[in-house]
């Protein structure tokens, strides 16, 4: 690629090793979780045909995210960043490396599914206030939201790839796509163990109550930030059909494992395209309305995949859900970025992170329980329009929230 293709800010991310560094340990780590997510969902469905069981996926790796998360923000603002990633990097690879053992030899049950996924939401915990409070460190002075953005564009890449790379490789053997995400992670946790940051972590006290739920205090007495985090959480808690793509899949679209990943890949795909244009032209104003639009747009995209039968319609739904999604994603992370002290973002990424995951892990599991009592498409629509209402009744509790103009 020649010096003119990329700006030059670009440029000097790309010779920057900590931020190369980081870019790869990010991305392989990602891939891993992406495909582990097809993986461990079709295979629980089809040793079970329980949606139930599938929605406990998401109850099994959000247990231990609740209480490990603010002992790993902690951890974030006073350890060695990229050490703390490398270790859950580690764990997680040992995790996959259990499932693929179980898978190929034919012992495998729900119950070591479930248990090895409980070990992977304890160490994403860990890893992701770490990951998250880590960018700012890894990047050259001034770039930090061109570091974002990259960071963002190789998320939604894997998000893309890894779903449809799970499907197709779960086709050949249940036990492959578990040993790749192994060899993944161990490959991830190389380039995060050599990341070398010039910013280094300064804060040195002692995990005392206090300190360890600093961050629920910071974004307590900050209700901008509260709004945007909670609007995600319930939102996404009622909008969790994604969870149930593999009964969509299989039940309502009449396709295989490829087809799920698929399925799974669409939202990323919508997302990224959303990335590269909020990236050429940023959203300069009305900010915080333009994220509850963007919500209103999720939930009806949501009820639109709900009622369809088509796997076209389903496809266009889910990649609207995924751009809808940016908007918020990016409004969300940027006004959480500029308002947090360094030295305070471990902590506030971890409360961030706890939002974050418990409306996609507990919204899997109301995802699997509506639609055990009432049936998937039923349980799709109810969240869909139950997002939609979500967000008119935010608008009206945090207007501060909603006059944000602009993202300074």
């Amino acid at each position: 690629m020649s010096s003119t293709t990329l700006s030059a800010p670009t440029q000097a991310l790309f010779r920057h090793p900590p931020f190369i560094f980081f870019i790869f340990g990010r991305g392989f780590s990602s891939l891993a979780y992406q495909i582990g997510a097809v993986a461990s969902g079709w295979q629980i469905y089809a040793l079970t045909h329980s949606a139930f069981q599938l929605g406990l996926i998401g109850l099994a790796q959000f247990i231990p995210m609740a209480g490990f998360t603010f002992l790993a923000g902690h951890a974030a603002d006073r350890y060695s960043r990229n050490r703390v990633v490398q270790l859950c990097q580690i764990v997680e690879g040992l995790a996959a490396l259990f499932l693929a053992w179980g898978s190929f030899a034919g012992w495998i049950r729900p119950v070591h599914i479930f248990a090895a996924v409980t070990v992977l939401g304890a160490a994403r915990s860990f890893e992701s206030p770490a990951m998250s409070a880590l960018l700012p460190g890894v990047v050259p002075e001034g770039l930090i939201q061109k570091g974002t953005a990259l960071m963002s564009g190789v998320f939604q890449t894997t998000a893309i790839a890894g779903p449809a790379l799970g499907g197709f490789i779960y086709a050949f053997s249940p036990g492959l796509p578990y040993a790749i995400m192994a060899a993944m992670w161990l490959l991830g946790g190389i380039f995060s163990g050599a990341i070398r940051t010039w910013r280094p972590v300064a804060n040195k006290e002692p995990p005392t109550f206090r300190s360890l739920f600093a961050g629920v205090g910071f974004v307590r007495h900050n209700p901008t930030i509260l709004g945007t985090i909670s609007l995600d959480l319930f939102a996404v808690l009622l909008g969790g059909a994604t969870a149930l793509l593999p009964i969509y899949a299989r039940d309502i679209l009449h396709t295989g494992p490829w087809g799920l990943g698929i399925l799974r890949g669409a939202p990323a795909i919508g997302a990224l395209v959303m990335t590269l244009l909020i990236a050429r032209r940023p959203i300069s104003r009305r900010v915080g309305m333009r994220m509850f639009q963007a919500v209103i747009v999720f939930g009806l995209a949501t009820l639109v995949f709900a009622l369809s039968r088509s796997m076209a319609l389903s496809l266009a739904a889910l990649a609207i859900m995924g751009a809808s999604d940016v908007v918020s994603v990016v409004i969300r992370l940027s006004l959480v970025q500029l308002a947090t002290p360094d030295d305070m973002r471990g902590r506030v990424g971890a409360v961030n992170f706890l939002f974050i995951n418990a409306s996609n892990q507990l919204g899997e599991f109301e995802s699997g329980i509506t639609a055990a009592l009432f049936g998937a498409m039923p349980a799709a629509a109810i969240g869909g329009i139950g997002t939609v209402l979500v967000a008119l009744l935010w608008m009206k509790l945090f207007p501060t929230l909603r006059d944000v103009e602009k993202l300074e």
